[in-house]
């Protein structure tokens, strides 16, 4: 495990560094698994951990996979953007991608139904690349 973030406590450094070194989406009971090593022996040990992550924009939950993932991009988590994952059904390969054009019509689009957006996420669903060919 890499040195802990800032601000977070031994649990919440522990999921994070889980999820970023994975390279897939975990679910809460995978990462569970992982962690009993380090102490962790209930789910709501990992689902506090999870919220605080969530809440801090430190990950992103997939909910067609019902899975989290650290988040790829630096980027300003206050903000209320869309975030648009492109996750491959063969591989289970997940990338974040973030597009001003796409963020600013689904934000000009909310507008218009005086419709006030507190999140926004788009999951694509396909295959990558690699699965394909």
């Amino acid at each position: 495990m890499t040195a802990p973030l800032p601000n977070l406590t031994k649990n919440q450094s522990l999921v994070f560094e889980t999820l970023a070194e994975a390279g897939a989406p975990l679910s809460a009971y995978t990462i569970l698994d992982q962690l009993r090593e380090h102490g962790f022996r209930a789910p709501l040990q990992v689902y506090r951990a999870l919220d605080k992550l969530l809440e801090r924009g430190l990950i992103h939950r997939l909910e067609s996979l019902n899975a989290f993932v650290a988040c790829q991009h630096k980027h300003s988590h206050g903000h209320q953007g869309a975030t648009v994952f492109v996750i491959c059904g063969t591989c289970g390969d997940v990338n974040e991608l973030h597009d001003q054009v796409i963020n600013d019509q689904i934000m000009r689009r909310a507008v218009e139904q005086k419709f006030q957006v507190e999140s926004a996420m788009v999951e694509l669903r396909g295959r990558c690349s690699g699965c394909a060919d």
